[in-house]
């Protein structure tokens, strides 16, 4: 399953151009943005890039990455797993966000000291193609060097379209938002969406946060903060968020690019901002709601990832948040029958998951059955994140076999996008 890991660091090794162009001038058009975390989850929060993008530290490593040392090409993901240490296992279950524009040393430092194998482009940036794909470029080198083992790397960014857009300029498509989207037919929307796809793609990107599966009514929509007041939505009705939704994915993924359909089970209904407000909580969703089968038509269709919504769902778990619950999480496992990876919305600034530390967020979204842990609008959240999942792994055995089962999804997921 992971035959093509060895030819893939081939390529990884070639790519070493270093630095980043400058980022361009923000449009004035531009919708203003939710706010709150880059990922993700609802928002991208940082603005359109307005400086020069820092390029990487200068003690990251320069030098060809070296071969794996895991054994023979082609080693089944079991086996590969019994090479790697538990801290390389923790850091395959970790996405750390990577300004597209600042400083970047925090990410860098992820990766080195805590083999986090994952990044997420963060922030906003008109600075076009190339330059993205250089600094993207820069990170493999050093996840590379991190994790010789694994010299793939998963490279998500929120690329959904209107106001949650972080890539453009020369080589970027200026994307229409969801609603438009929807106003489109189904088959010109998977073409439209093949050709973003591509452009990613081009710039080393792998793995779209995308699309907004979320079924918010039109009656509601300017109150629901999080995604009907900045038209993330597939239209107002079921058929048109399944529509909408599951074209845009075949589309991506037709371009290579994997998807991420959010935020299950749905932010639809609600009025706060899960990253600007704690307590977010949704009283309505159920097991049966109009948005679960949205996510199932999603499924069904062939995403390979799902995120997890950080809101509280009383019908499903009053207790906490459906990133946190074992409950929410077995509804989409056991009865849409996802067998991907299934990721959580930022845990590192969000409103919604401040009353708990870092280490306690990684701590609990594993338990409950979560496979990836996004840390992207604060990278600094990383390290004590892959400590927290290292220690308690350490001391039960039951919690380091979820971390075995979380590591095997996400590095089988990086192998079929390496075919």
């Amino acid at each position: 399953m992971i035959s093509r890991l060895a030819s893939l660091l081939t390529v990884l090794i070639l790519l070493t151009t270093a630095g980043c162009g400058q980022a361009g001038t923000p449009r004035t058009s531009t919708p203003p943005e939710p706010g709150g975390t880059a990922s993700s989850g609802t928002t991208t929060g940082s603005g359109p890039a307005t400086g020069s993008p820092s390029p990487l530290p200068s003690n990251s490593p320069d030098q060809a990455p070296p071969s794996p040392s895991a054994g023979p090409p082609g080693l089944p993901i079991d086996d590969l797993l019994d090479h790697m240490s538990l801290v390389e296992k923790v850091g395959q279950i970790i996405m750390v966000g990577v300004p597209v524009a600042g400083e970047r040393e925090e990410s860098a430092a992820a990766i080195r000291e805590h083999h986090v194998a994952n990044i997420f482009l963060h922030g906003r940036t008109q600075a076009g193609q190339g330059p993205v794909r250089r600094l993207v470029d820069d990170f493999r080198k050093v996840g590379a060097v991190a994790n010789p083992r694994d010299p793939l790397m998963l490279v998500a960014t929120d690329q959904e379209g209107g106001a949650v857009q972080v890539l453009r300029g020369e080589g970027f498509s200026d994307i229409p938002s969801a609603v438009d989207q929807a106003a489109m037919p189904p088959a010109d929307l998977r073409r439209s969406a093949e050709t973003w796809g591509t452009e990613l793609a081009r710039a080393g990107v792998n793995l779209n946060l995308a699309p907004v599966a979320d079924v918010v009514p039109a009656d509601s929509a300017s109150s629901n903060a999080p995604i009907g007041a900045y038209r993330r939505n597939y239209g107002y009705t079921l058929d048109s968020v399944v529509s909408g939704s599951v074209a845009f994915g075949q589309g991506q993924r037709d371009a290579g690019v994997a998807t991420t359909p959010k935020h299950f089970p749905g932010l639809g209904l609600v009025v706060g901002n899960t990253d600007t407000t704690a307590g977010v909580t949704d009283t309505e969703t159920g097991p049966d709601a109009r948005s679960v089968e949205a996510f199932a038509a999603n499924v069904d269709s062939g995403s390979e990832f799902v995120m997890m919504s950080s809101a509280i769902y009383t019908k499903i778990d009053a207790t906490r948040p459906a990133v946190f619950s074992p409950a929410a999480v077995d509804l989409l496992r056991d009865d849409l029958g996802f067998d991907g990876v299934i990721m959580t919305d930022d845990l590192s600034a969000a409103a919604q998951v401040q009353a708990w530390t870092p280490g306690d967020r990684a701590v609990l979204a594993v338990e409950a059955g979560v496979d990836l842990v996004l840390a992207s609008a604060d990278p600094a959240t990383a390290a004590p994140m892959a400590q927290a999942l290292v220690d308690r792994a350490e001391q039960d055995p039951d919690f380091a076999a979820r971390v075995d089962r979380a590591a095997g999804r996400v590095l089988s997921a990086k192998a079929a996008l390496s075919r």
